[in-house]
């Protein structure tokens, strides 16, 4: 059996636009994971999660994972102390809701052996302003901005001894851009033409991911996962935006995990996640240079460090139940809050619960809901005296449900 064609197809053709995010990336990959704020690393979720850490496939088995999440961002801005006239609040939720599907198929090739395939989405970087921000410098009609990434993730894990397993994973991403609204911008790009309104460009890149799984007692398993940076191709359309020329790659992160069984019904296992936005010039370098330029300016975020804590509970032979919590450094400093309103991820923490429903041998259905709490940041000398100086303060809150079905075989 294999992941079938047309669902790929039809994978790629959804907009995978916003999720519940540390910085943009996801915080959970599978809604299992989801429902324990994303713990996953020594853990075998399901299919899916050989995206997190591809040694977890040959705990998983043969299996069929097909699930679908819910997301509700609210994301605002406020400005204040401006001199051109921008001071007010803003609403950046002129795009509601989102469906974002996921899927993943896993398969034992031998008692050593186990392949699979996950597809998946990053998100956090949208937001629609109806009431523009930008509109008394210069820019006109709704602001904002769209990233989306779809990840297709093929994998083979080997047991290296029958307590230690070993992972590699080869990712292709699919990712378009657009933003809307932001003309006031031009005055500060080499390429003046390539900075706002030229609808969706699209780029696709590919990178590698390495995990182990290693059950060290009894009652204790640990895991590592590595994934490298991902080399994509230029948005060309918003060269004269993003740091040389259109680049906007995928930083490399890594983690590491652990999974302890308390007792038979209860499981303990967290996770901590080093997400290396620094090395990607669009997203760390600060607003002050030039926009367009080899060394231009970005979005100033800083590396990301994610701490996550999970509980299993065992409930019965047909019910599981899971909840967990995560903290997260802020990825935005105060001094860069201004270009930042257009990509708010000023989440630090999320709350989940979550449970798993074994209809049969067979078949198992998932749910799980994250609260992503509210958070601000507050400006620091944040708007340029070029756009006449001021504060800009981020807020967002985000609510997430989930739901799977797995199909054992």
């Amino acid at each position: 059996m294999t992941l079938p064609k047309p669902l790929v197809l039809a994978l790629a053709a959804v907009p995978f636009t916003a999720h519940a995010t540390n910085g943009y990336f996801i915080h959970g990959t599978s809604i299992q994971a989801q429902g324990m704020a994303g713990v996953s690393i020594a853990l075998a979720h399901d299919s899916v999660q050989s995206a997190s850490n591809p040694a977890s496939l040959i705990k998983v088995g043969d299996q069929l994972t097909l699930g679908s999440s819910w997301f509700k961002p609210e994301r605002s801005s406020t400005i204040e102390g401006n001199g051109y006239g921008m001071d007010g609040d803003y609403d950046g939720n002129e795009d509601q809701a989102f469906w974002i599907p996921q899927a993943g198929f896993s398969r034992a090739y031998s008692p050593k052996i186990a392949y699979g395939v996950a597809v998946y989405a990053n998100g956090g970087m949208n937001t629609n302003y109806r009431n523009n921000p930008f509109a008394s410098v210069g820019a006109s009609g709704n602001a904002g901005v769209d990233l989306n990434q779809l990840f297709i993730t093929g994998s083979v894990a080997y047991q290296v001894t029958p307590k230690h397993s070993v992972g590699f994973g080869i990712t292709h991403l699919y990712q378009r851009f657009k933003a809307e609204g932001i003309q006031n911008f031009a005055q500060m790009s080499q390429e003046p033409d390539a900075v706002s309104n030229n609808d969706y460009d699209n780029a696709t890149g590919w990178g590698v991911r390495f995990g182990w799984q290693g059950q060290v007692s009894e009652t204790l398993t640990l895991g590592a996962t590595w994934s490298s940076k991902i080399d994509t191709e230029d948005f060309t359309q918003y060269r004269g935006l993003f740091a040389e020329r259109g680049g906007f790659e995928v930083p490399e992160s890594y983690g590491l995990g652990f999974a302890w069984q308390v007792d038979p019904a209860w499981t303990l296992a967290g996770d901590w996640e080093h997400i290396d936005y620094s090395a990607i010039r669009s997203i760390n370098n600060p607003l002050a240079m030039s926009l367009g330029s080899d060394d231009g300016a970005g979005f100033g975020w800083q590396d990301m460090d994610v701490y996550k804590l999970g509980i299993i509970f065992e409930a019965s032979p047909q019910l599981t139940l899971r909840a967990g919590y995560s903290h997260a450094k802020q990825p935005i400093p105060a001094s860069q809050t201004f270009f930042n309103i257009l990509a708010p991820g000023v989440i630090e923490d999320h709350v989940s619960i979550g449970g798993t429903w074994h209809i049969s041998d067979l078949h198992s259905l998932t749910a799980s809901y994250t609260h992503a709490l509210e958070n601000t940041v507050y400006g620091n000398q944040s708007i340029p005296q070029a756009f006449g100086g001021g504060e800009a303060n981020l807020t967002m809150d985000q609510n997430i449900v989930g739901i799977s079905w797995n199909i054992n075989f």
